[in-house]
């Protein structure tokens, strides 16, 4: 099976932490150039630095999403799009705005990279996307409610465009479930602090959610992009893969 990404250009997209972290390691170990894209400078300077004390090569590029898709590389032939979650909360507290900032950090600069960079997938005959979203993909969760419409529509996104792009481009969506991130720290005290628990309690509750027994680890979910990623994923495409240790009810 290959799974090498000797020879590739990977554009990863909030790599400063989390499953964009994860991803870029494995990527790089796996032979593709990383090109690491967040908002801050220094933890994307020490994910280069460690990249490249194996061996490995990385350039850092410093930008938010939120304010346009920055200049990109040439010769891009993987882009993986992970960007910030959405503040937890109601659907019917979240302002307009909020939906409209959401929308264009997920779909929007989503579209625009993929526009930007197809024309040289389709050159070089080799072309991956892979987006990562959430379960709520499938499974709306409680007090995520801008989250759980977003990620929607860019699971929407993605399906529509794989029926557009040319043979050899794929475009697939990973969803993690509950994994071990920064973000999910976050989203345990933002819900500990509204009911009146502790977060310890919170990510408790959430791993007996989970058959597996235990929150993901990034690096889990980070082989699945990778996988989707390479030479022996090219006849997946359009789909939303869950990684989520079996906590999803739905077939």
């Amino acid at each position: 099976m290959d799974t090498g990404l000797h020879g590739r250009r990977a554009l990863v997209c909030g790599a400063s932490q989390g499953i964009g972290r994860a991803t870029a390691l494995e990527m790089a170990s796996l032979g593709a150039e990383v090109f690491v894209l967040a908002r801050r400078a220094a933890p994307l300077e020490a994910l280069a630095a460690e990249i490249r004390s194996t061996g490995g090569r990385a350039v850092t590029i410093v930008a938010d999403l939120d304010a346009g898709v920055p200049d990109l590389p040439d010769g891009l032939q993987i882009v993986v799009h992970n960007t910030g979650g959405p503040a937890g909360g109601l659907l019917l507290d979240a302002s307009e705005d909020a939906l409209m900032d959401s929308f264009r950090r997920h779909v929007i600069s989503a579209h625009a990279i993929a526009k930007r960079v197809l024309p040289s997938m389709q050159a070089a005959g080799y072309g991956r996307f892979v987006n990562v979203l959430s379960t709520s993909v499938y499974e709306p969760i409680d007090n995520l409610g801008v989250s759980n419409l977003t990620r929607a529509a860019m699971a929407s996104w993605a399906k529509t465009l794989s029926r557009e792009l040319p043979p050899g481009v794929t475009i697939n969506n990973v969803l993690p479930g509950f994994t071990d991130t920064e973000r999910l720290t976050s989203l345990a005290e933002g819900r500990a602090s509204k009911t009146g628990s502790t977060p310890d309690a919170v990510r408790q509750a959430w791993v007996g959610q989970v058959p597996e027994g235990r929150l993901g680890r990034p690096e889990e979910t980070a082989q699945v992009i990778a996988f989707l990623a390479s030479p022996a994923a090219s006849y997946v495409r359009g789909q939303s893969l869950a990684v989520d240790g079996g906590r999803l009810r739905s077939i």
